[in-house]
């Protein structure tokens, strides 16, 4: 079935932020290719194409209070999820958190940021997952500050471990794309 958005979005995805060349990745991990997602989701149609169809995804599964991630690589698609969730309904009770790597020195010294409250049942987001280390590590601090991790949703899963390791965890890993969907 023919899905032109989705189409668009990895056309986007393949011009803007995949790049064939030897790199280093979060995991340590050498890969041939890299996928830079920012550069599509700096991009207003990017940023709106992939807030609607991660939209989509929340749509047709667990519903969910808020949705986050880990500072700073899930920031625009929370973003980008809310902003599509409001184009649609303006009174959408739809909430968005980010977690910070440590706990902020200043402030209320918060480690989560945004509109996360203790009970609620959450999804997190990312933009491109290999292992999934950064969102597991975005988990546990939810679990631990009282939240319920029901979903786990990303643009592209590169294939290289994460989807066990959320399986591990009990959550399933819902990709938008795939290794498979990559010139690689």
């Amino acid at each position: 079935m023919m899905n032109p958005n989705r189409d668009e979005l990895l056309q986007l995805i393949l011009d803007v932020s995949f790049r064939r060349e030897k790199v280093t990745l979060t995991s340590g991990a050498v890969s041939d290719f890299y996928l830079d997602l920012r550069q599509t989701l700096m991009r207003p149609r990017g940023v709106a194409l992939a807030g609607a169809m991660i939209l989509d995804r929340l749509d047709r599964g667990a519903s969910v209070h808020s949705v986050g991630g880990m500072a700073v690589g899930a920031v625009p698609l929370v973003t980008a999820v809310l902003a599509a969730a409001a184009a649609r309904d303006p009174d959408t009770p739809l909430l968005g958190f980010f977690v910070r790597k440590e706990v902020k020195k200043h402030g209320l010294g918060r480690r989560i940021e945004g509109g996360f409250e203790k009970g609620q049942t959450v999804a997190l987001v990312e933009d491109t997952v290999t292992t999934g280390g950064s969102t597991l590590d975005a988990l546990d601090v939810v679990e631990a500050a009282g939240g319920q991790v029901a979903r786990v949703l990303c643009i592209v899963d590169r294939g290289e471990g994460a989807a066990d390791a959320f399986a591990a965890r009990g959550i399933q890993l819902e990709a938008l794309f795939d290794r498979s969907d990559l010139p690689v």
